[in-house]
């Protein structure tokens, strides 16, 4: 019996179909199932029969939970040669996704996470549904929110993409819409029609999904998003945590205890790109930015200890090094963040 395919990919009455094919892992992304996007996105851009882009998933969960994490992790282990070519193709993918000159929509009806953020942030229609979960989980891993998380964290409305890059807070759709992440909001079973009306008009996804999207209700962070704002508006991972400890309430005591469980390394690492990246005034200088890190993340011990212990193990008990804040030097970041050797730093196609 043939396999499927972990990406189809298909023209439907002047709609180019991505759909993520990979259920078991939750869709996430490997390095043939970007080659295979890219590919697609590439024949259609320049295919006047192709008028706009539907990405979705196949199957009842989740959109796409992120990248290959052990792939990484045991490429990482060696000489990341395997990570950083899977990097290279994934950030190339967002970034052809992020210029591209037809219109892409998302259908964001599940879990979404890393890798999966990824590729749909950058289309110009992201559906939620009820379905819809978001995060940026990777500070608990010992990563950084790659997949140009330094872009689009470091744009949303006041410092609310600090937030969820350092705590890793999970979002539902009221949530994602009221901050922009996602762009529209309708329930589930309506899907399908908006899927349909597509095939028939499918140069204007924009005035689809305005027709279609109803209120997703009431957006439980707005009862923080000041708080958020004053405490989390500070250039130090130190200067936070000494905000959070002032603020002596019960939600600032709970947002305390959660980054205390994250790699000291990964917080530094993550306030950093998300700074850098609020400067930056292109998505590819951002990309190349995360390239850097990337290769270099993977192979220290804050980011094997996580695998192993978020992923492999399973104990939820990583041993970061450095254990704490201070550990973390700024010489460390610097080698981080620092230009690779010419010839090495990521291009856009």
């Amino acid at each position: 019996m043939t396999e499927e395919p972990e990406v189809l990919t298909r023209v439907e009455s002047g709609v180019g179909r991505i759909t993520l094919n990979r259920p078991k892992a939750l869709h996430a992304l490997n390095h043939p199932m970007c080659d295979l996007i890219i590919a697609a996105l590439l024949d259609w851009q320049d295919n006047a029969a192709v008028l706009s882009v539907l990405i979705d998933h196949a199957g009842e969960r989740g959109f796409c939970a992120g990248g290959d994490i052990r792939m990484i992790a045991e490429s990482g282990a060696g000489d990341a040669s395997a990570a950083r070519a899977f990097f290279h193709a994934e950030y190339r993918l967002n970034h052809l996704l992020f210029d591209y000159p037809k219109p892409v929509t998302a259908i964001v009806d599940g879990i979404v996470m890393g890798g999966g953020v990824g590729i749909s942030e950058p289309a110009v229609v992201r559906i939620a549904t009820e379905h819809t979960t978001y995060a940026m989980p990777e500070t608990g891993i010992g990563l950084f929110p790659d997949v140009g998380g330094g872009w689009f964290l470091p744009r949303l409305p006041g410092f609310a993409g600090t937030w969820l890059a350092l705590t890793g807070a999970r979002l539902k759709a009221a949530d994602t819409v009221a901050l922009g992440i996602h762009t529209h909001f309708m329930p589930s079973d309506e899907v399908e029609v908006f899927r349909t009306i597509l095939t028939a008009d499918p140069g204007f996804p924009v005035d689809i999904a305005d027709e279609l999207a109803v209120d997703p209700g009431e957006a439980p962070l707005d009862a923080h998003i000041d708080t958020i704002d004053r405490l989390f508006a500070h250039d130090t991972v130190e200067a936070i945590v000494a905000a959070l400890e002032a603020e002596n309430t019960d939600w600032a005591r709970t947002q305390l205890a959660v980054l205390k469980t994250k790699s000291p390394q990964s917080l530094k690492v993550t306030l950093r790109q998300l700074r850098t990246g609020a400067h930056l005034t292109s998505f590819a200088e951002n990309m190349a930015m995360e390239y850097r890190l990337g290769g270099r993340v993977v192979r220290t011990h804050d980011f094997q200890e996580g695998v192993r212990a978020v992923i492999v193990d399973k104990d939820n008990t990583p041993h970061w090094s450095p254990a704490d804040l201070a550990g973390v030097t700024d010489a460390a970041l610097d080698a981080l963040f620092a230009p690779l050797p010419a010839g090495e730093e990521w291009t856009p196609l």
